[in-house]
């Protein structure tokens, strides 16, 4: 990868970490990140969204942009909100520049609009997720009502983003493998994944559930967020390890 490409990604990490002070940074980071997915792209000739480089750089982008429809919508929390927010999205990055870009030929199975849309909005799902958790946090820390109630909504946007994702990667499988579902480990555990937010849901319903174990379950969530994106892709074969 050309140097030029490589400094817009760097400097996304200390325009994060300062976000503690202004939203700003935040804002110029995300940028930062964007302007070196879509130059990546223009010189692969194609969507960079394969390896933990390019989905990283995604996911810390998408935190930081998604995190903009917290500070439009509430007053409470936002410092403390900018400064997990941008902890993330700087540690993500540095996770993505530690991993070695993929630059080779598209294998035939990810040659597909379908693969982009299914990772794309797969990331853009854990990043309402991650923003979810970071709420959480706050809240159990302030005890704002508001704060476990923007959590809700966050969480219900990246449910509906990540089962449209499912959806798209269902049509995916079967153009590259002629089936639906495959029972990879990386698929069992997606599925686990939609089960548990479903369940938050759910439990979300009941006025006994508001507050603190919502808040609970919304951080563990992330969690398993994590290890379905990383640590099963690390230490288990599956179809989606490219």
């Amino acid at each position: 990868m050309t140097p030029n490409l490589m400094w817009l990604a760097w400097a996304s990490v200390p325009l994060y970490l300062t976000g503690l002070y202004k939203r700003f940074f935040l804002f110029a980071g995300c940028l930062a990140q964007a302007a070196y997915l879509v130059a990546r792209g223009m010189r692969l000739g194609r969507v960079p969204l394969v390896g933990p480089h390019d989905t990283l750089i995604l996911l810390a982008a998408s935190l930081a942009g998604f995190s903009f429809l917290f500070h439009a919508a509430q007053e409470r929390g936002k410092r403390s909100f900018r400064i997990l927010i941008g902890a993330m999205a700087a540690l993500f990055t540095l996770f993505a520049m530690l991993a070695r870009p993929f630059e080779g030929v598209l294998p035939p199975v990810l040659s597909t609009y379908w693969f982009e849309l299914h990772v794309g909005l797969s990331f853009f799902s854990y990043a309402f997720f991650g923003i979810g958790a970071v709420l959480g946090v706050i809240y159990l820390g302030q005890r704002e009502a508001a704060l476990e109630k923007s959590q809700y909504r966050f969480i219900l946007s990246g449910y509906l983003l990540f089962s449209i994702a499912m959806i798209a990667g269902g049509v995916w499988a079967y153009l590259a493998w002629g089936s639906y579902w495959l029972w990879t480990p990386k698929e069992l555990w997606t599925s686990i994944l939609w089960l548990y937010y479903s369940l938050y849901l759910h439990l979300r319903l009941r006025p006994s559930w508001h507050g603190k174990n919502t808040a609970y379950a919304g951080v563990i969530g992330f969690v398993l967020v994590l290890f379905t994106y990383l640590g099963v892709g690390l230490l288990m074969k599956s179809s989606h390890t490219f």
